[in-house]
């Protein structure tokens, strides 16, 4: 592999209508949640498709969203989707000649389309192969209550739109020629859900890294709410995937297992290289099995604690969560190239997770998931100090 680092990512890409200070115990609220699994209604964390939602409601989208949110606007609307958010934060975090990040997808031929593209212009992205379909670009309404739980929590109500025809014969051989592949909340891109078995074995024929970073299913818990969401045609999906990234009820429905031992245990039996599993304000789980980063049997990683108090104590703080895992697996993929770049032929599982933690975490500080830079690499500089603090906190802890 040559020092210049080629990183492909497709997936799901979409415009993010965000309004936050939502109160998801509001009595207002309480008649639009689901009352059973996969029936179409809200469910704090979790999606819900847009026809689905009014199918629930037995009325049109429109009449309900006003009366959840009466006649507000956007607080923020941005770029958002696990696929595109991801690639972007890398490249922002790599700020780097010798990588190269480039992004597959489809949006339609509109205004939202034409926000994605200008705000993707702004980064070093290269996005030739974001391309125009039939169809309305994707895109989601996105409830924040950054109160619920007491760590805060969304609901995202997704159209599809133009993803339902963005199909494997849009990645040409240039996506399989990459260093890096990543396929990001493909859920949201059916066609390419479903095809993930044969893109990975292609991916890992042709010597590429594999990423795989999920988001929720919701077109197959609807399906089967009772059965285990598949990933492409088999299981044999896991077996070509390098680094599989997910929350936790991600992990538990995509291995039909109870609890986060027994889900790891499958992906480890599956022949998965490496696992991550966030799980909100608890550690992160994480292993590694040796293949492409050095081996790691089990360890748990804190969230950072600098960013906590500093949510806590309101500095800074004019945003929400969303974006939190999108970010996270940004920084996992900016650690990896930038192990790589320096010669090491085993990257190290904990120092991606500790870039990925801190990028989930100080994404809390702005509104949705990308990050606008007023200049090349201010995102890292931003970022870079609580990476120190966190090693601090660490080695505090484990000494």
């Amino acid at each position: 592999m040559t020092n210049r680092i080629i990183v492909s990512g497709v997936g799901c890409s979409l415009v993010d209508s965000l309004y936050n200070n939502a109160s998801f115990e509001a009595q207002s609220f309480q008649s639009h949640l689901s009352k059973t699994k996969g029936d179409g209604g809200l469910t704090p964390g979790r999606l819900v498709f847009k026809e689905e939602f009014e199918k629930f409601e037995g009325k049109e989208f429109d009449t309900t969203i006003k009366e959840i949110i009466s006649d507000r606007i956007p607080d923020k609307i941005n770029i958002g989707g696990p696929g595109v958010v991801s690639i972007i934060h890398a490249a922002q975090l790599s700020a780097n000649k010798d990588c190269e990040y480039n992004f597959y997808g489809g949006r339609g031929d509109d205004n939202n389309g034409s926000l994605i593209k200008s705000l993707l212009d702004k980064t070093s992205v290269i996005s030739h192969n974001y391309i125009i379909l039939d169809n309305e670009t994707p895109s989601t309404l996105v409830l924040s209550d950054p109160s619920y739980n007491n760590c805060g929590e969304r609901i995202f109500i997704n159209s599809i739109g133009a993803a339902w025809n963005y199909s494997p014969e849009k990645l040409d051989e240039d996506f399989f020629a990459s260093d890096i592949v990543v396929f990001g909340g493909t859920a949201l891109v059916p066609l390419i859900h479903d095809s993930l078995t044969e893109l990975l074995e292609k991916a890992k024929s042709k010597g590429c890294i594999t990423i795989v970073n999920t988001v929720y299913d919701f077109r197959n818990e609807k399906a089967k709410p009772d059965s285990k969401w598949p990933l492409g045609r088999s299981d044999d999906s896991y077996g070509n995937i390098d680094l599989l990234l997910m929350d936790l009820e991600e992990a538990l429905r995509l291995s039909g297992k109870s609890d986060i031992n027994n889900a790891m245990q499958f992906f480890r039996d599956k022949g998965t290289g490496a696992v991550i599993i966030t799980r909100g304000t608890d550690s992160v789980i994480l292993f590694s099995k040796g293949s492409m980063f050095k081996p790691l049997d089990y360890a748990e990683m804190p969230i950072s604690t600098a960013v906590t108090e500093e949510l806590k104590q309101g500095k800074a703080y004019s945003g929400d969560t969303t974006g939190c895992g999108d970010n996270f697996v940004g920084g996992v993929i900016a650690s990896l190239v930038s192990q790589i770049q320096g010669g090491i032929s085993s990257p190290d599982l904990t120092e991606a997770s500790i870039w990925g933690i801190i990028s989930g975490g100080t994404s809390c500080f702005y509104m949705g998931g990308m990050y606008e830079e007023e200049s090349y690499g201010e995102k890292r500089k931003m970022i870079e100090p609580y990476y120190k603090l966190y090693k601090k906190q660490i080695s505090c802890t484990s000494s």
